[in-house]
């Protein structure tokens, strides 16, 4: 059992996220370690916007390694370094989740685990079988 809510005495959210999810008994989950910008060649572009395509892409290939989509996805945590373009970051979002809205959470931070990186986003999905 998986149940969105937006409760009416909480803002509407922001953007394409959902306030709350809740989970019941049974399921299976796959929690990813964050997911970063980087090609499987090891590159990574100098273009935030390019490294947050790549780094979903990223996340998509571990849900289908699991035998799961992006609409199995309840958590999304967002990692940024420096300010990127919002309206640029949405849609690469809506991009990827199409009409699913999870729970998520963005922050900026000073750094990641190498000063090429700009982004990492890291993804919790549950699915019922």
């Amino acid at each position: 059992m998986k149940i969105e809510r937006n409760p009416r005495e909480v803002h509407a959210p922001l953007a394409s996220y959902t306030h709350q999810i809740e989970i019941g008994p049974g399921g299976r989950w796959l929690m990813l370690s964050g997911q970063i910008g980087m090609r499987p060649d090891g590159s990574v572009p100098d273009a935030a916007a390019d490294q947050i395509a790549i780094a979903l892409e990223n996340i998509r290939y571990n849900l289908a390694a699991a035998s799961m989509t992006v609409t199995d996805i309840v958590k999304l945590t967002i990692y940024l370094v420096g300010e990127i373009d919002s309206d640029t970051r949405r849609t690469a979002l809506a991009n990827f989740l199409g009409t699913h809205a999870p729970c998520m959470t963005l922050m900026y931070v000073s750094a990641l685990a190498s000063p090429a990186l700009r982004v990492e986003i890291d993804a919790t999905a549950w699915s019922p079988t």
